[in-house]
């Protein structure tokens, strides 16, 4: 799907996804679907919000030539290519900071997720293992190179009681 670099456009990839998941079979309620349309909001806002460039989002989903996940389970892979060389970097978000999460939330609910060049640009990836093993099983790598499953207060480093 072609993104315009503008942020209304992170709606309409939000959307896209979701029709892409319900025809192949991923229902709405299901976890696996929410943890995808977070991620590919995060993505796809990264970089709408600080390349300034269009990007290019895919999502390969099981039965697609898409890899088996490291839990023996199917993989869904998404996929944002934007022209920035510029590589994602995360951010340290403090207190009450509207901004800066967006990595952090990728690297704790993917299982994996990195980025590399692609001509005058990049392509930054994350995946989620179906099945066996996936979604609750990964173990959290520094670097940008794996993820563990964790609920989002937890990811944004909110206690329970912030939501009292």
């Amino acid at each position: 799907m072609e993104i315009g670099p503008d942020p209304t456009e992170v709606g309409r990839a939000r959307r896209w996804a979701r029709s892409r998941l319900a025809g192949a079979g991923v229902d709405a309620d299901e976890s696996l679907a929410e943890t995808l349309i977070l991620l590919i909001s995060e993505l796809v806002t990264n970089a709408v919000v600080h390349t300034g460039c269009p990007a290019v989002l895919c999502v390969l989903l099981p039965g697609q030539g898409q890899r088996q996940g490291q839990g023996g389970g199917d993989c869904v892979r998404v996929e944002v290519a934007d022209a920035s060389s510029r590589p994602p970097r995360p951010r340290q978000a403090e207190g009450e900071d509207t901004c800066g999460r967006g990595l952090e939330l990728v690297c704790c609910l993917a299982d994996r997720w990195g980025w590399e060049p692609e001509g005058a640009g990049k392509r930054v990836w994350c995946e989620l293992d179906r099945g066996p093993g996936g979604m609750s099983s990964g173990v959290a790598a520094p670097g940008g190179s794996g993820g563990r499953s964790t609920s989002v207060p937890e990811a944004l480093g909110l206690g329970l009681g912030a939501f009292g």
